[in-house]
């Protein structure tokens, strides 16, 4: 996982480790200790990790406020990406 946020593209890349490597259907507005592991129902982050990811996500929204970026936009992208993969096109 990324350890330091500090561009737009930081911000794109944390979004899609949480997506692809943490397999999460997150939003931005999340406190990391609501996630859970769904099969054994315990929370998915230790108090420490969810620590750093609660930082590092208003790291991301300081950096997309001072650059003018929509954070929601920007971090739902690899989500929609990710679904769009399951999806069929076909008629």
């Amino acid at each position: 996982m990324i350890q330091e946020i500090n561009t737009i593209q930081d911000v794109e890349l944390f979004a899609f480790q949480l997506v692809n490597d943490e397999s999460l259907s997150f939003h931005p507005d999340d406190d990391f200790s609501n996630y859970i592991n769904l099969e054994t129902r315990e929370p998915l982050y230790s108090n420490e990790e969810v620590s750093t990811l609660n930082k590092q996500m208003e790291r991301c929204f300081n950096i997309c406020d001072q650059f003018g970026v929509d954070i929601y936009e920007l971090m739902g992208h690899p989500l929609l990406e990710k679904l769009k993969v399951g999806v069929s096109t076909e008629a």
